[in-house]
């Protein structure tokens, strides 16, 4: 079979093609831009376009489908000639779909805790000896690709993204994927340049779990009244199973989960950790895995890139990367952290790039999220409000919306790295939460820099 790809550079859509490749299949693509690391990957494999930009005179007859990825525009010159041509048209949800459509499909969605409960979930899967396929937001170490697709395998395992699917098709993605079982891990307000009200945000999931299979589970998050409201309203013939945080400790030797007849000692941390770990156990449970196999599996794994990441650790202190940027999201993490090291000087740095965090109306729900650092860091580059047409914010405005203790805000981003290595913090720990790059710095050498020894 012949696909070739629009927006060919995206985070799932280089892995697709690699995936498909891997597989077997004939893969082209196109892209006006591609970034690391895509670029590497795909030219490691012969697919990396030889020339930026769209060419129509690309898409042929003897394609047997295109998948067009969510970069491109509704009238991208490629996308209208296969439309021109008669050549079938997907994105990425929809081939996804056809792809695992005769398999069980657990879709773990929710507006946190996609990716790590998925990663959860396949680590469980992958050291038991298991077959199935995937697809995943975030690299994973020990897999070579984010997806992967194969024709000997009776399960998939899918992170149900509530973004939109295409240019063309303005469905959020996980509306596509008909679980079988579904996981929602809890809501809160995002992407609001697609979802304009808290309302319409919260209806995707309300439709998400409608499209359940017929005997198939919702496993929710029960402490989120949203959550809840939306799966006590369910109908239809699914089974309703709710979970709560997973009971846990630290002490002087680690972090432990713990139930009432067994203690497991795990490499992850944090509150949010212990609701993504009791999600993925239900997720794993409902899949017919053994409760002793779930806790014997799960003590190895050891978290996600850009979760939550440990970059270094040293004697001098400690450096994390996250990839957080919704309100919920920085707020877990800084709080995790800081749980995690009560005695250490935790310094949280966030840089403000979605659409949503720079929007002045969307500001407001940053109030007290990083109330748990003892010092506290936020950026913002003064040109993303003219990139994404925005009203743009004063480092006074972003700082009221903050509030507060030892808060400062920065639309420079070397003023602010100058400050933070001049600071004399004993033992630190930094965490730098960003889904952009600091105006693109390297995070491993600046941990380097900081935590240097010399």
């Amino acid at each position: 079979m012949k696909i070739h790809f629009i927006a060919i550079g995206g985070a799932v859509m280089h892995n697709l093609a690699i995936a498909l490749q891997k597989k077997g299949y004939t893969v082209s693509g196109s892209d006006d831009e591609i970034f690391e690391p895509s670029r590497s990957r795909l030219d490691s494999c012969g697919l990396l376009p030889e020339k930026y930009g769209w060419y129509p005179e690309k898409i042929t007859t003897d394609i047997d489908t295109v998948i067009l990825g969510m970069h491109a525009r509704s009238d991208n010159p490629e996308l209208l000639k296969a439309t021109e041509s008669g050549i079938k048209i997907m994105s990425f949800p929809e081939f996804l779909y056809e792809q695992t459509k005769n398999k069980k499909r657990i879709v773990v969605a929710g507006s946190h805790g996609k990716t790590t409960t998925t990663a959860m979930i396949m680590h469980v899967f992958r050291t038991l000896g298991l077959k199935f396929d995937f697809m995943v937001g975030s690299s994973i170490t020990g897999y070579e690709t984010m997806v992967s697709l194969s024709d000997d395998s009776g399960i998939a395992v899918l992170e149900g993204d509530e973004y939109l699917t295409s240019p063309i098709d303005r469905r959020p993605k996980f509306h596509l994927y008909m679980p079988d079982i579904a996981v929602l891990n809890g809501i809160a307000w995002d992407h609001m340049n697609v979802f304009p009200t808290f309302e319409n945000y919260v209806e995707q999931f309300r439709i998400f779990v409608d499209k359940i299979e017929e005997g198939g589970s919702l496993i929710y998050y029960a402490d989120d009244p949203e959550v809840k409201k939306i799966a006590v309203a369910a109908t239809g013939n699914i089974k309703k199973i709710p979970y709560r945080i997973h009971g846990h400790f630290r002490n002087k030797t680690g972090f432990y989960a713990a139930t009432c007849s067994r203690t497991i000692p795990v490499k992850i941390f944090g509150e949010h950790n212990m609701q993504n770990l009791s999600a993925a156990k239900e997720a794993c449970l409902a899949a017919g895995i053994s409760e002793d196999d779930f806790y014997k599996t799960i003590q190895s794994f050891e978290g996600t890139a850009g979760r939550l990441q440990k970059l270094k650790e040293n004697e001098k202190g400690i450096f994390f990367y996250d990839f957080a940027h919704s309100p919920s999201k920085v707020r877990a993490t800084v709080e995790a952290v800081a749980s995690r090291y009560p005695d250490r000087d935790i310094i949280a740095c966030f840089e403000l790039h979605t659409y949503s965090s720079l929007n002045r109306d969307f500001l407001q729900f940053y109030k007290g999220t990083l109330e748990e650092a003892t010092y506290a860091f936020v950026y913002f580059n003064p040109l993303q409000f003219e990139l994404k047409k925005l009203i743009p914010l004063s480092k006074y405005s972003v700082k009221e919306a903050f509030s507060g203790k030892n808060l400062q805000v920065y639309d420079d981003s070397s003023e602010m790295f100058a400050k933070i290595k001049s600071m004399n913090v004993s033992t630190p720990v930094y965490l730098f939460m960003s889904s952009g790059d600091f105006d693109g710095c390297n995070m491993n050498l600046l941990s380097e820099e900081l935590l240097s020894t010399s």
